[in-house]
């Protein structure tokens, strides 16, 4: 699980970490998610958001662990 690692909304987090949206799951970028929706942490095994304010699966990128 290295930085820059990728992973889809529904999986399970592997670390206790930082994570930011990267693309929707059907390979669109827009609408664009809000601010606070851009960036999330996670707990080791939580689970990947969808982007709520358009109801979307997401592709979430490490960033850095916690």
């Amino acid at each position: 699980m290295p930085i820059g690692a990728r992973y889809k909304t529904g999986e399970k987090s592997p670390a206790n970490a930082y994570y930011k949206w990267v693309e929707y799951t059907d390979g669109t970028k827009t609408p664009l998610p809000t601010n606070e929706e851009m960036k999330i942490h996670l707990e080791t095994d939580e689970t990947f958001p969808p982007i709520n304010s358009c109801d979307k699966g997401a592709i979430w990128e490490m960033t850095s662990y916690e």
